[in-house]
Formats: structure tokens, sequence, C-alpha cells
């Protein structure tokens, strides 16, 4: 539904009410929390309009993003869905392809760009706007933020997504990533989300993964230790 709250095609509060109506089962829950998540994004926006794109924290700006040209080539491994880790590759390409991505891998590509390839969250902010068919300033940009550690979030520094263990939790059987990457295809699900594991190796046309996940991560948390400390 959320184009049609975009748009304003329907109310939110119309939403609310068919969900007051229904069983109260944990997603009902959790669709009443994201519809709360939206609402509280926009008032977040209402009254500090210039965090559409300005750090809520500025503090963190300090933490520093990575550049040059290979800086640059990762980026466009990620704009395309070539970075070699499944998970983010499915949602980048279904991005371009529907313009569409679930909340969750949202979130999974969104931390790979900030803390494993170390680029500013406005960079892809613009990205997903560019792209998105519910791109809504305030629920994209103040998203971004959170992932990023720099926006209402009190201690999101630690918060990295490991794109395997996402996958693994998320898609199991590997059914999304193989709609996505055919590439994959005929990987067994057990390898999908890791496929340089697979007995046979990664196979043909498939990217060798570009950054090693476990060393990333640690020197994101580096630098925001040391942006803490100061």
């Amino acid at each position: 539904m959320s184009t049609y709250l975009k748009y304003g095609c329907v109310h939110p509060r119309t939403l609310l009410a068919d969900l007051a109506a229904a069983e109260q089962t944990e997603s009902v829950r959790r669709y009443t929390d994201e519809l709360a998540w939206r609402d509280f994004y926009a008032d977040v926006l209402w009254h500090r309009p210039e965090s559409a794109r300005e750090y809520l924290r500025p503090e963190l700006q300090a933490l520093g993003h990575d550049s040059g040209p290979q800086a640059e080539e990762l980026v466009r491994a990620w704009e395309s869905g070539r970075t070699g880790f499944p998970i983010v590759d499915a949602g980048m390409r279904q991005l371009l392809g529907e313009g569409y991505v679930h909340n969750r891998v949202r979130m999974i590509v969104a931390s790979f760009l900030v803390k494993d390839l170390h680029q500013e969250w406005t960079l892809g902010a613009r990205w997903f706007m560019q792209h998105l068919v519910d791109g809504d300033l305030a629920s994209n940009n103040h998203g971004w933020q959170w992932v990023a550690g720099t926006g209402t979030d009190a201690s999101p520094y630690y918060r990295i997504f490991n794109p395997v263990a996402q996958g693994k939790k998320f898609d199991p059987d590997g059914a999304y990533v193989k709609r996505w990457v055919p590439e994959l295809r005929d990987v067994e699900p057990r390898y999908v989300h890791e496929p340089w594991t697979a007995p046979g190796g990664i196979p043909d046309g498939y990217p060798e993964p570009v950054v090693d996940h476990a060393h990333e991560r640690q020197v994101a948390l580096d630098r925001y230790a040391r942006v803490r400390a100061r």
C-alpha cells in the first residue's frame, strides 16, 4: 500500500480503521507499527525540514567516506546489483526492474552501501528516490539516516547487517534471490547466499564478493568508535 499512501489514493486512517476491526494478530500489530513509523518520519521532517538532506546528528559527518575510482566502481556494482552478495544484488535488481523493494531488503542494501562500502547515506537516498515508485521523502531519507546511524535512533552504531545471514534468515530457500539473480538459479539452496562455498564454485557470469564483509564491518565500527570518543 505504500505507493497508494504516497500519492494520497488512500488515507492511513482508513488502513488503521481496517486494522482495528481485524483480529489482533502479530501481523496486524506490525502493520500498525509501520504506519506509525511513516507518520513519525513525516513529523520529523515537518519540524526539521533540513533533515531531508542534512544529518540529524551532525557530529557523525566526521565519520568520513571512501572516495576515488575504486570507491566509485564499488558504488556502480551496488547500483547494478553486481556486488557478489546475492541478497544485496537481488534487491538492487528488483529496484531497477520494478521500482519497489520490501522494507527488509531496503535495510540490507542500505547497510551494505553505508557500512560495507563506506558511502554517505545521502548517495543511497538519492538513488532510491530516483527509482522507487513509493519514494516518500520523509520515510526514505529518514530510513536511510536510521540505517546510517545519523538519525533518530539513540544507539545505532553497532547495527551492521550481515548480508549472508540476512539472506539465509529471510530467504531460506533462495527463491527471492533466484528470481532476480538468474546466474544462481541452478545453485543449491544451501549455497545460494554464499555461492563461493558451493562445490562447483561461483557460477559463470556472477561476480566474486566485492568486499570482505567481516573486515568492512570492523572498519565501520572503528570509525564510529573514533567519532563517539571525541
